[in-house]
């Protein structure tokens, strides 16, 4: 038996994201997400589900802040709600919206957890979608506007800012594949999103700056790792594409000012380019305190002749999570070492890392073995990372509880905590009881 030894500094903490949790869809003066319309149209989500309650944490959040607490992380990462603050996306501030957060993140203050932010997890106000949404520039003013009041609001309180959850989702999954909102299925559209994203991104760490606003600021790219099947050179080329497309897109252009050439490329043969004005790219790697990284999933690649990008997916038998999901541990090895070999040494914290499994009841508690093996590996794979040099700060496991899953509703559980969605009711999981081991002592046993 090994100890695994994490820095004393290191910072646990969990993450949410606000429609999968809050509730409270229509109270208090919110306005109409991008999510509240993809949820009620028909066929959009899994059984017909909606975030309208979701863990109801709008009217439970003490009880959830003590579980952050009990749990003794010190840090919460979670996000607000742009329909909260602005119900139009724009214009008159709802002042109910801000009261919550505030009384929010008191909560957090006075229990010793650090907020960390995130100013975009997905929930467009839908009154700037039925102008265009991230297709049409102006929301990107919109947002700054958006982020400013949060900065001003919040002096002082929130010191660690990430501007924007995944944008490959924002982008290629809710505007190419269709699958979140606002579901449409155009290539040019999801790259012109992408771009407009990246540069809103900027554009709020400028006016973070310009402000003189006391913190950090960071953005949180989702990434994957592709490993070539074999060491042909056309299967090596299809993975570095894959990976490009999918890590090297939205990370890229942060510290180099420009897309990846081979992504790009690609592209531009199929007729498609972002829509780059200029002073976009300088906008763009405007320099960050830290970088995010959600890690979930990887695999094997070839050449594929079916595949837009020339790629195609090997499953050569990893083992997988309830949502399907390859586990593929080393991938998150892979991906922060990239991120070090090709962008420097950028404080990392890992965002968003978990597994999703159905959990089995059993007398005196909720068994969840195979969720605690997979975050133990991944913890492994991280420590393997800090030892070799990368520079990792802190680990929001993904998720505080179950909540709404998105186009998945409720049919899929990443939570530490078990909740039952007829009741409401909050059961500590044994990963629960495990994660709270970690982050009091520091190490894992190997």
């Amino acid at each position: 038996m090994a100890l695994v030894q994490f820095p004393k500094d290191f910072v646990w903490g969990a993450a949410t994201a606000a429609y999968q949790i809050e509730g409270a869809h229509n109270e208090d003066g919110r306005g109409m997400s991008i999510w509240d319309t993809f949820s009620g149209t028909p066929g959009k989500v899994y059984n017909g589900d909606n975030g309208n309650i979701a863990c109801d944490s709008y009217h439970r959040y003490e009880e959830d802040v003590e579980l952050l607490k009990d749990l003794g992380v010190r840090a919460y990462r979670f996000s607000v709600a742009w329909p909260r603050i602005y119900p139009q996306g724009r214009g008159e501030i709802n002042p109910k919206g801000l009261e919550f957060y505030h009384k929010f993140v008191d909560r957090l203050l006075a229990n010793g957890i650090e907020p960390m932010c995130t100013l975009y997890h997905w929930d467009l106000p839908q009154a700037l979608q039925d102008e265009g949404g991230w297709d049409n520039r102006a929301t990107i003013d919109a947002y700054v506007d958006y982020a400013e009041t949060m900065f001003r609001s919040f002096a002082g309180k929130i010191k660690k800012w990430i501007t924007f959850n995944e944008p490959w989702c924002i982008s290629i999954l809710s505007n190419l594949l269709g699958e979140h909102a606002p579901g449409y299925r155009d290539f040019q559209l999801a790259l012109n999103v992408g771009h407009h994203v990246l540069v809103a991104h900027g554009e709020t760490v400028k006016r973070f700056r310009a402000l003189g606003v006391e913190g950090e600021i960071g953005i949180a790219p989702n990434t994957e790792w592709f490993e070539p099947y074999s060491a042909k050179p056309e299967d090596a080329a299809a993975c570095d594409r894959r990976n490009a497309y999918f890590n090297g897109w939205f990370i890229e252009p942060l510290f180099k000012g420009e897309y990846p050439a081979i992504a790009s490329d690609w592209y531009k043969k199929a007729g498609f380019e972002p829509p780059v004005r200029n002073g976009d790219m300088e906008t763009i790697r405007q320099p960050i305190d830290f970088l995010g990284i959600n890690y979930y999933t990887g695999g094997v690649g070839r050449k594929g002749d079916d595949d837009p990008l020339g790629f195609e997916a090997v499953d050569v038998g990893f083992d997988k999570t309830d949502i399907g999901w390859n586990i593929y541990p080393q991938g998150l090895l892979n991906v922060l070492n990239w991120i070090r070999n090709e962008y420097g040494g950028i404080p990392i914290y890992i965002t968003e890392n978990g597994a999703c499994y159905d959990d089995v009841k059993a007398e005196g508690g909720i068994r969840d073995a195979k969720r605690i093996d997979y975050i133990k590996k991944h913890l492994i794979q991280l420590n393997r990372a800090i030892e070799s040099g990368v520079n990792v700060k802190g680990y929001m496991l993904w998720s505080l509880m179950d909540n709404f899953e998105w186009a998945w509703g409720y049919s899929k559980r990443f939570g530490l905590v078990h909740v039952d969605f007829r009741t409401l009711e909050r059961t500590k999981k044994d990963s629960y009881y495990w994660y709270k081991k970690i982050a009091e002592v520091g190490w894992l046993e190997v």
